[in-house]
């Protein structure tokens, strides 16, 4: 090992990497990215191999460029990445990626940097690499994700056929290397105007400026009968939707603008100029190559940053990047409001306040009115349980989503998994819901969305994951009879499904007598709701080994599925399990599942049900759209990748001794559930 690399732990080898400005001290992610891209931050005066490291060209990088001259001693120049966070890193949020430069840095023309060495001399035509930049692009667009995310993409678009005028803040240290200044913002207002005399013309303001932390170059003043200021947040993927032409200095939206197919005028001289895809009013002759849109955001997006995944605390791809980020945003965009709830038992409230409540606490309330009345003079949403929400009217319900825990609702283990609805509720097939909206849209998925959604499928029928993953015995019987084998699910009778969803066949002894008689040949294997058989809910049946073949009780429910040909059932999630196995499933009911040409279905046809997904675009929509997760380990918002790994490896918190200890009390007192449930 050399004088300038030390050990690290896990065995690799970091370079040593002299800083001086507090910034690298303190702000923790940096620091490990760092770390983890092979580098050791140090203080003091460099050795021969040591780097420098330098934030851009920040007001302190002056202090490492002055050692870094008197030493000889390479630097790194560090920025944020494209994708950064949710809000701007002045209101504290961590980026997710980095830029790592050891030539220059991206937005200085005056020396080439490790990006535009790419763009210069990368063949750039891998058609792997092409391909990853092209799904990653309509990942980006579809998603709504962009540098800073703080922007609800529901925020209605301006009508079309404006041209932008892209603000930045002032002083900014792409626009100083650009050599640009106010009088180069007024001129780009004037050319927009000019080039364009019969369209309005949108300035569109920085996030820093929206957010009081840092002034832009233009202001009302700039304002006219033409010309106006678009300070509301709104997705740049919806703002460039309608937009007829774009212009900008250095901002990181031409950039995005390209993606979206627009040719950007550009006055400065950011890295995106100079390869056959803006109209470069300042050229820079050095850049004579012309590229396609994806080899720029390959180059950009893929090849250039170092990206973080904080969930397994290690270097990911920008895919993975970008399902974090999406999964973030998501949850910004849905609770920054903030929520007053309702119809939440005690023991919800912990667990909904951490999943819901990261930006602002959310106020419960046990009196519906009162809490429509705050939620509508906060301005705050109103969310309910959606067992509790039939006089709810306007409110978002919310409910357990399908990969919800390691142990039952019941015994008060907490989701990882929530539904929120704002339309009706999955199980509820008497009005629309969220879900079957998703369902009967996702026809339209792209192909990488159908690739998340296979390798998820494999992955949770390879790991053997259901909705409770409960430590049951996965060994069935050892006689089990041979021939057709038809599993029927047990459910919890009075469970809202049964009461919405079931049609005449409304118990577990009706529906393994109608399997039974439908089958007569058939083995017919019961297999009890977990619920049931730990006495916390109604639906026994005493006789049911008079009836079937075999009782499975206490049995893993994907041991149970794996050991049959087909499913019978009410509404039973099990039901959808078993199709993501490749099961036959006959429903008596309409469950969420039930009535997209996947099932055989014994109960009327619901005509809101129009689309015919197959198993990957219903999964999609059941697992990824319409669920939110969240990770025990973090406590952020996770995509389901996360809590799919986190029920695999059981590295989730078990339930605090004063749960299990009300658990047991409820246990004891099941007739009077409705207490805790």
């Amino acid at each position: 090992m050399s004088d300038h690399e030390t050990q690290a732990a896990a065995g690799e080898t970091l370079r040593r990497l002299y800083v001086y400005s507090g910034g690298f001290l303190t702000q923790i992610r940096v620091r490990r990215i760092l770390k983890l891209a092979g580098y050791d931050i140090r203080l003091g005066k460099p050795r021969d191999g040591d780097m420098i490291g330098v934030w851009g060209q920040s007001p302190t990088s002056g202090r490492g460029e002055a050692v870094a001259t008197r030493t000889a001693a390479p630097i790194l120049r560090i920025e944020d990445a494209f994708l950064r966070s949710v809000l701007p890193g002045r209101d504290g949020e961590p980026p997710i990626g980095l830029h790592l430069d050891k030539s220059g840095v991206h937005f200085d023309p005056t020396t080439p940097s490790d990006l535009e060495l790419i763009l210069r001399d990368n063949p750039l035509d891998d058609t792997a690499l092409l391909n990853r930049a092209r799904d990653c692009m309509a990942d980006l667009k579809r998603l709504h994700l962009s540098k800073y995310n703080a922007f609800d993409p529901a925020t209605p678009a301006l009508d079309p056929g404006y041209v932008v005028v892209i603000d930045q803040t002032r002083g900014d240290a792409s626009v100083t290397a650009s050599g640009a200044d106010l009088n180069t913002f007024r001129e780009m207002l004037y050319y927009a105007q000019e080039e364009h005399p019969a369209a309005r013309i949108v300035i569109k303001t920085h996030p820093e400026t929206q957010g009081g932390h840092r002034s832009g170059y233009f202001t009302a003043d700039d304002t006219g009968d033409r010309v106006s200021l678009l300070q509301d947040p709104i997705s740049p993927w919806a703002l460039f939707e309608g937009a007829v032409a774009v212009y900008t200095v250095s901002s990181q939206m031409g950039f995005e603008a390209i993606q979206m197919g627009h040719k950007p005028v550009v006055f400065g001289q950011p890295f995106y100029i100079g390869w056959g895809l803006s109209d470069d009013r300042k050229p820079l002759d050095r850049r004579q190559r012309n590229l396609t849109r994806a080899q720029l955001f390959a180059a950009a997006m893929i090849l250039y940053p170092t990206w973080y995944d904080p969930y397994r605390d290690q270097l990911c791809s920008l895919e993975t990047a970008i399902l974090s980020l999406a999964a973030q945003s998501r949850a910004w965009r849905e609770d920054h409001m903030g929520w007053v709830a309702s119809g939440m038992r005690l023991w919800k409230r912990a667990p909904l306040q951490m999943a819901f409540g990261r930006q602002r606490k959310i106020i419960f309330s046990d009196d519906r009115v009162n809490a429509v009345v705050r939620a509508v003079k906060d301005g705050r949403g109103h969310m309910v349980w959606a067992s509790e929400s039939a006089d709810h009217d306007g409110a978002v319900r919310v409910e357990d989503g399908f990969l919800r825990s390691r142990g039952l609702g019941a015994d008060l283990v907490a989701p990882l998994s929530l539904v929120c609805d704002d339309i009706g509720i999955y199980y509820d097939p008497t009005g629309p819901s969220r879900l079957e909206q998703l369902i009967n849209d996702s026809s339209d998925l792209p192909d990488s969305a159908r690739a998340r959604a296979d390798r998820l499928i494999t992955r949770l029928t390879q790991d053997r994951l259901s909705k409770y993953n409960l430590s049951a015995n996965a060994n069935l019987p050892a006689d089990l009879p041979a021939g057709r084998r038809i599993l029927v699910p047990g459910q919890v009778e009075d469970d809202a499904s049964i009461r919405l969803g079931a049609g005449e066949v409304r118990g577990n002894r009706d529906l393994l007598l109608a399997a039974r008689t439908a089958n007569p040949a058939a083995v017919i294997l019961y297999k009890p709701h977990p619920d049931v058989e730990a006495g916390l809910r109604i639906g026994a049946v005493p006789d049911a080994g008079d009836i079937a073949d075999a009782v499975l009780s206490r049995t893993d429910p994907i041991a149970a599925l794996d050991a049959v040909d087909e499913v019978w059932t009410i509404t039973s999630t099990l039901g959808f399990e078993a199709l993501l196995r490749g099961k036959r499933v006959t429903c008596l009911g309409t469950p969420f599942y039930a009535g997209w040409g996947l099932t055989d279905d014994r109960a009327a046809p619901i005509a809101r049900r129009v689309a015919r997904p197959d198993i990957t675009a219903l999964a999609h929509a059941v697992l990824i759209d319409y669920p939110r997760y969240f990770d025990p380990k973090t406590g952020l918002p996770c995509p389901v990748e996360v809590v799919v790994d986190r029920l695999s490896s059981g590295d989730v918190p078990r339930p605090s001794r004063a749960n299990r200890l009300l658990a047991k009390a409820q246990g004891a007192l099941a007739s009077y559930a409705w207490i805790w449930r």
